[in-house]
C-alpha cells in the first residue's frame, strides 16, 4: 500500500515526525516522502541525517497557508497531520494562535485533500482532547471533529479522514521526561500535584499506530492505542531518585488525570487486543460492520483514564527505557 506511493507529514520535523520519517524510509518503499513544516532550520538539520535519500523531500510552509498546501499536496497518496500548536500554558495565553493553527489550518489541509483527491489522511490528537478543560485540547477536539465530519464530503472520491490519539510520547520535545532529565542534578523538584498520573507512549508505538490506521480506517474512526500509565511523582522518583518533591499546584488548563476515552463515548467504543477504536456517532457509521470488524463493545460505564489503567508503567521498565533511549533525550533537551 505503502510501497511506491507519496506520503505528506505536516509539522514532520517534530520527535514524531523524525520517527516516523525513519520508520517509512526502513520498512517501506515510497516513491517519495514529503516533510511540510515551517521551521528551515529543524530542516535543514534533518535533512543532515538522510545525505543521500532521493526519496526524501522538504517543504517550507504553514498548514495556516491554504495555497502553499496545495502546491505540497499535488499527487500526494497518503497524508499524516503531525503539525499543531501543543504547549497548554502557551495556548491559553495565546488562543487566537492556537485556534489558526489547529482549527483552521486543520479545515485547511482538508479542504486541499479532497480537492486533490488524497485516499488517506491520518491526524493526530491527543487525550486532552477528551472532556478537554483547556484551550489546547479544545482546539484538538474540534480538529478531531473536523476530521471525522469530513468523510461525509467524500463523496465519490476515494478519500479517508481518520485520527489516532496518544498520551505523553516518551522522550518528546517539551515531555515530562526531557524535563526531569534536564534538573536531574537538582535537589528538588517541582511537581504539581502529588496524585498527578499520565498515560506514556513510546514514540515506536505511535508510529505503529498510524501504520496500522492507515491500513485499517474505512473513514472517521479514532484509534485509541491501549498503554500504560504512571504516577508522576514515580516518575521523578525514577530519574531523580534522591531529590525533595515541591508541590507547586496545578498549573492553568492542566488536569491531575488524563482521559483518552470519556463516559459519553462508551456507546460508540469497541475494544481489540492492542487498542480501542471510537466509532463516528454521525450517519449511524458507529454500527457499520465494515468499520467494526473484530471488535468487542464496551461496557457502558466505560472509561480510558490514566488512574484508572490496568497497566502501569513499572520504575524497572522505565530504567530500562531511559537508558536505552538516553541518546533521545538529551537531543530533544539539547533543543
Amino acid at each position: 500500500m505503502i510501497d511506491k506511493s507519496t506520503i505528506l507529514i505536516t509539522g514532520g520535523t517534530g520527535s514524531f515526525g523524525k520517527k516516523f520519517v525513519e520508520y517509512i524510509l526502513n520498512e517501506y518503499n515510497p516513491r517519495k516522502l514529503i516533510v511540510f513544516s515551517r521551521d528551515e532550520m529543524k530542516q535543514w538539520e534533518m535533512s543532515q541525517l538522510y545525505p543521500n535519500e532521493k526519496r526524501l523531500r522538504f517543504f517550507i510552509g504553514d498548514i495556516r497557508d491554504k495555497d502553499r498546501l496545495k502546491l505540497a499536496i499535488n499527487n500526494v497518496d497518503y497524508v499524516v497531520h503531525a503539525a499543531a500548536t501543543k504547549i497548554i500554558p502557551t495556548a491559553e495565553y495565546d488562543p487566537f494562535e492556537c485556534v489558526k493553527t489547529n482549527i483552521n489550518g486543520a479545515m485547511n489541509l482538508i479542504e486541499v485533500c479532497l480537492e486533490k483527491q488524497v485516499k488517506r489522511i491520518i491526524a493526530l490528537s491527543t487525550d486532552k482532547a477528551s472532556s478537554p478543560i483547556n484551550l489546547y485540547g479544545a482546539t484538538k477536539l474540534a480538529s478531531d471533529k473536523l476530521f471525522i465530519a469530513a468523510n461525509s464530503y467524500s463523496g465519490e472520491r476515494d478519500t479517508k479522514f481518520a485520527v489516532v490519539r496518544y498520551g505523553n510520547v516518551m522522550g518528546s520535545r517539551g515531555s515530562v521526561i526531557p524535563f526531569f532529565n534536564s534538573i536531574k542534578n537538582n535537589t528538588t523538584v517541582p511537581i504539581t500535584h502529588p496524585d498527578m498520573t499520565r498515560f506514556m507512549m513510546t514514540l515506536d508505538a505511535s508510529v505503529d499506530l498510524v501504520d496500522f490506521a492507515l491500513k485499517d480506517t474505512v473513514g472517521g474512526e479514532i484509534y485509541v492505542k491501549k498503554i500504560p500509565s504512571i504516577k508522576v511523582t514515580d516518575l521523578a522518583r525514577t530519574i531523580i531518585p534522591n531529590a525533595e518533591h515541591i508541590i507547586t499546584g496545578i498549573r492553568p488548563g492542566e488536569k491531575i488525570h488524563e482521559q483518552m476515552i470519556g463516559y459519553e463515548d462508551a456507546r460508540y467504543t469497541y475494544e481489540y487486543d492492542t487498542f480501542y477504536k471510537i466509532l463516528p456517532s454521525i450517519n449511524s457509521w458507529y454500527s457499520d460492520p465494515a468499520r467494526i470488524k473484530n471488535g468487542k463493545k464496551v461496557r457502558s460505564d466505560f472509561a480510558y483514564t490514566s488512574d484508572s489503567n490496568t497497566d502501569w508503567l513499572s520504575q524497572e521498565t522505565l530504567k530500562e527505557w531511559l537508558q536505552k533511549n538516553k541518546g533521545l533525550i538529551e537531543t530533544e533537551i539539547a533543543k
